[in-house]
């Protein structure tokens, strides 16, 4: 009789289990999907100027509530994954001419240049000079999705490619491309205003690239000649501090250092 009577709480000891698996599975979902995570217009800190109210009422993005896709968007790792796998469906390929600079030491700095497909919408000749990020060049599919778009509302772009991040173009000094060099950037920079005397400037950097932007701006007040304005895209302020947050295993940020880590690896190694 007692063995008839454990064998019959079975399916329920079994069913407890179960509940708890999947109670478990839906628990690592939402907190990996960061689903409990409220969304909210993004926090401005800026001054109160003439420019400033006029990018307000221009951008009215910029003071509306950001509504990510639904499931995966609120997960900055899936976002990572999704675009740096599949990019963006049909990416475009604009076309550009790319131009080699001599540097005083002997590197090669290349940059490529893209011709607007469309008059400006203020009728004048504005050049989109822009530094992608670490290790990132202009065949980079979000490069090529910002260019294709900007050229498309009339602006000429020039894309720095990093000192040694192109795999099909070699070294020439020893040297590669590094956290705050400024010089192959100021270098292309002095091509677009000599050869486009008439052009004025929006400085654009990505990353990294925000970091060389800024500190080429601020490195002379001739820097900043015929610049319109600088746009420093998700820029790090602080490369020893950024190196401390990167060691943590707080939100996987020791995996993407690694991530980061390996690809320097891969791009020092090619040039062996």
């Amino acid at each position: 009789m007692s063995t008839i009577l454990e064998t019959s709480e079975l399916p329920a000891v079994f069913d407890g289990v179960k509940l708890a698996a999947v109670a478990a599975i839906l628990y690592v979902i939402v907190r990996c999907l960061n689903l409990k995570s409220p969304t909210a217009p993004p926090e401005l800190i800026y001054q109160d100027s003439a420019l400033a109210r006029f990018l307000l009422k221009s951008c009215p993005l910029l003071t509306k509530e950001y509504i990510p896709p639904l499931i995966w968007g609120k997960s900055g790792h899936i976002q990572t994954a999704l675009y740096g796998k599949m990019g963006r469906v049909r990416s475009p390929n604009p076309y550009g001419l790319r131009k080699y600079l001599t540097m005083p030491d002997g590197a090669t700095a290349t940059f490529d240049l893209f011709e607007p497909r469309s008059e400006h919408c203020t009728g004048e000749d504005v050049t989109m000079v822009i530094c992608p990020g670490i290790a990132n060049h202009s065949e980079k599919q979000y490069i090529r999705t910002f260019v294709d778009y900007a050229q498309k509302n009339g602006y000429r772009c020039a894309v720095l490619n990093h000192l040694g991040a192109l795999p099909n173009i070699e070294l020439t000094s020893p040297r590669m491309f590094t956290y705050g060099c400024t010089w192959e950037f100021g270098a292309m920079v002095n091509y677009i205003k000599k050869t486009y005397p008439q052009t004025q400037l929006v400085v654009v950097g990505f990353s990294l690239g925000g970091n060389i932007v800024c500190k080429y701006l601020g490195e002379s007040q001739a820097n900043q000649e015929r610049v319109l304005c600088c746009v420093s895209v998700c820029q790090g302020y602080s490369a020893l501090r950024a190196q401390e947050t990167f060691m943590q295993w707080d939100h996987c940020r020791r995996f993407y250092n690694f991530l980061m880590a390996d690809n320097m690896k891969k791009i020092i190694l090619s040039h062996r």
